[in-house]
């Protein structure tokens, strides 16, 4: 009986740890708090674990792991599994797809925006610039165009916005820059401090974030349809912890991407629909800038932007004009089908 016991005993033991090893625990790098924006990763979180029976589980962190100018470093360590990153925190080291964030793109909505993000980070020399990161692009998180946010009088008129202290990254800041302002390129985290303190006096943000990092709370006024651009922000997971999963776990984890974007979607058409009471609520007063104020501005940032965007990637060998024409294209079999 006793050696009966200790073979039921071991074969326990050897089931436990059997299991153990079949268990995977990745943790996530994103920052702020939970909102719009990471909604994507918290179901991409739930339906791994749901499909893979518990077994495969992800630490979403909003800020215990890294700052968020650099998620992509500790990608490349391996210090976390997955992390989020915007495009404009570092250009330099994602060069392919700041494509996506040249101004007057003609994106008009978040499933367009999912378009344009999946077909550029399918494209080989994204894939290929991520892998010096040792990451693998995952997901995007779409936005919707950017609009600003100000105190003082509305800026109506580009001779109104000469001057203009602006939190805008990327091709964002360099078209404000085009019309004479001056762009600040301060994270999401610091936007409310730099607003509070008179460092900016207006910051372009999306709906969710205005909302999340306060910058609303501080404004008197907000543009509607000034719509020069967005930032692109992938989810990427390293590249040896992917290729470490097993089949099935990999399985979960890619089936889950479409999954959790829809969530997103869905999630984000609710704010969308709320956002004119929110404006209500604070106080803050809704602007619509002149159309041959949008095409003036259009005329004088998003030619020169994007030529000069195509022909120095062109210059460091990447194929500039193949990515934004990958775009356009893109753009017009979405709006086809």
């Amino acid at each position: 009986m006793n050696k009966y016991l200790g073979r039921v005993a071991m074969t326990a033991v050897i089931a436990a740890f059997a299991g153990e090893a079949v268990a995977t625990e990745w943790n996530v790098s994103v920052w702020g708090k939970r909102r719009a924006f990471t909604e994507h990763v918290e179901k991409l979180a739930e339906l791994v674990s749901e499909k893979t029976g518990g077994e495969f589980t992800m630490n979403v962190s909003y800020g215990g792991l890294s700052k968020n100018r650099e998620n992509l470093d500790g990608i490349s360590i391996g210090a976390f599994e997955m992390a989020q990153f915007c495009a404009g925190y570092h250009r330099d080291k994602n060069r392919v797809i700041t494509v996506l964030e040249l101004p007057f793109l003609g994106v008009a909505n978040l499933e367009e925006e999912v378009a344009v993000s999946k077909a550029v980070y399918a494209h080989p020399a994204a894939a290929e610039e991520m892998a010096q990161w040792n990451a693998k692009l995952l997901m995007t998180s779409p936005m919707p165009q950017y609009n600003i946010v100000g105190t003082g009088e509305p800026r109506m008129t580009l001779e109104d916005m000469k001057g203009m202290r602006v939190r805008a990254t990327g091709g964002l800041g360099k078209a404000f820059e085009a019309v004479g302002a001056v762009p600040t390129s301060v994270t999401a985290t610091e936007a409310y401090q730099a607003m509070e303190s008179g460092v900016v006096d207006t910051v372009a943000f999306a709906q969710h974030a205005h909302l999340s990092f306060g910058t609303i709370n501080k404004a008197d006024w907000w543009t509607a349809n000034l719509n020069p651009g967005t930032v692109n922000c992938p989810v990427v997971v390293n590249i040896d912890a992917y290729d470490a999963l097993s089949d099935d776990h990999k399985a979960a984890l890619d089936s889950s991407v479409d999954e959790a974007l829809d969530h997103y979607l869905a999630n984000y058409a609710t704010l969308l629909e709320r956002w004119d009471s929110v404006l209500a609520e604070k106080g803050v007063k809704k602007v619509e800038i002149d159309g041959s104020v949008i095409d003036e501005f259009r005329s004088v940032a998003a030619d020169p932007i994007r030529d000069t965007w195509i022909k120095d990637m062109e210059a460091q060998g990447l194929p500039g004009q193949e990515l934004y024409d990958l775009v356009k294209a893109t753009l017009a079999e979405k709006r086809g089908s």
